[in-house]
């Protein structure tokens, strides 16, 4: 066993409830605390020099100068496996062009699937590594992150393979998602149903076949799959043994519905989501997921937090990091910002981006700094774990453990 500390402070996100509003009151804080790791899970936490007399003859890990320790985030949402870069989209949309405007001249998300298919297997996991260890030095650990830029069997497997490779060579537990039905793509001859078919029928059980990924994952929208259509996808991804999630009411409303009637582990966006579907996701186990990356790289309206975490939602609180709509990747930044705009206390944030976000993937054994977690945690160099939001994303992660391990 090993003992690491004394940390200033140990925010523990202990005996916190999956769902609802939280205040910061209920936040555990120990003082002076230590953790005591056991191979790779969390043994004990409590007070440094207690646990330190409490265990004799253990190693003993010293942290040097005023640090407080949070449990690592999890980024359950990102788009990080992609070539090409999509500045020029950006800077249209600012100049008030619109979507299919864009599109129209080559932009979109279209443009990134041609770069995906056109990069090569080595590029693709360069840029996707590097982009992880991006994720990894502020402090996040676990990354769900999505195929969808291939739209084809062969790359669609491509990049679910890569994926499987980048597992391979980083610390972080990455969670690969199939979003192969992210729209239907322009060099396929029939209609959408056709293509959601061939999805169903050439793509997942390749996917199932290779071990590839567990979850499947739909977007939901005008501008690609339709509801009654993109629901019956969902149930047949459900009968090949895939967990479902949806990208949902990212610019319309009802999407939200069909995710919580299908069984969805998450609905991510949720932006345009009406009353009524805030109080059907709030009686739901769906996870609500907010990605405040989108509608700062969008100029949209964010997702209505507030009302869902009072309503008795389960809230998550992700990065969207993809080349088109959500190019920051910086989760503290947003996640500091969405909390500016939709009154969210620190409690709120920091279990939307541990355990509550962790749920939304189906990994319960991480998120809380207590007996029997996996010992993923992060610390920074203050002696106010209230800096960390702050600061929105300026206060720069000061250490990285993953299974206890410092990287």
């Amino acid at each position: 066993m090993k003992l690491i500390g004394p940390f200033t402070q140990v925010v523990t996100l202990a005996n916190l409830p999956l769902r609802g509003k939280l205040s910061d009151e209920q936040l555990e804080i120990i003082p002076d605390g230590g953790i005591l790791i056991n191979n790779d899970k969390i043994e004990k936490v409590g007070n440094f020099e207690i646990l330190k007399s409490e265990n004799q003859n253990i190693e003993i890990e010293t942290v040097e100068g005023e640090q407080v320790v949070i449990p690592a985030f999890v980024d359950s949402h990102t788009h990080i496996c992609f070539g090409g870069n999509r500045a020029n989209d950006f800077a249209m949309r600012n100049a008030g062009k619109t979507y299919l405007e864009i599109a129209e001249s080559g932009g979109g998300i279209w443009s990134s699937v041609q770069h995906t298919r056109n990069a090569s297997e080595e590029e693709l996991l360069k840029t996707l590594l590097e982009r992880i260890d991006f994720l990894i030095s502020l402090g996040i650990a676990t990354i769900e992150v999505k195929s969808g830029y291939g739209l084809d069997t062969e790359n669609e497997l491509k990049m679910l393979r890569i994926i499987k490779k980048a597992q391979e060579q980083t610390k972080a537990t990455l969670v690969p998602t199939c979003l192969s039905a992210h729209l239907k793509p322009r060099d396929f001859e029939g209609s959408n149903e056709e293509y959601l078919h061939y999805i169903v029928t050439e793509i997942l059980p390749k996917v199932k076949e290779e071990d590839l990924a567990k979850r499947v994952d739909i977007f939901i929208e005008k501008s690609a799959f339709q509801p009654e259509e993109s629901k019956n996808f969902l149930l047949k991804a459900k009968e090949l043994g895939f967990e479902i999630t949806v990208h949902a009411d990212q610019f319309t409303p009802g999407s939200s519905r069909i995710a919580v009637e299908v069984g969805a582990k998450s609905a991510d966006h949720l932006e345009a989501t009406i009353d009524d579907d805030v109080d059907f996701l709030a009686k739901s186990d769906t996870v609500a997921t907010a990605l405040p990356g989108a509608s700062l790289g969008l100029g949209e309206k964010f997702t209505p937090a507030r009302k869902l975490l009072d309503a008795g939602a389960i809230v998550a609180i992700a990065s969207d990091w993809n080349p088109g709509s959500a190019p920051m990747g910086n989760l503290i930044t947003q996640a500091s910002i969405l909390a500016t705009f939709e009154k969210l206390t620190t409690a709120e944030v920091l279990a939307g981006m541990t355990f509550r976000s962790a749920f939304a993937l189906g990994l319960e054994d991480r998120g809380r700094l207590t007996e029997g977690q996996k010992a993923d945690f992060v610390t920074f160099k203050t002696n106010n774990f209230q800096n960390v939001l702050y600061n929105q994303g300026s206060l720069k992660a000061e250490n990285v453990y993953i299974d206890g391990k410092l990287l």
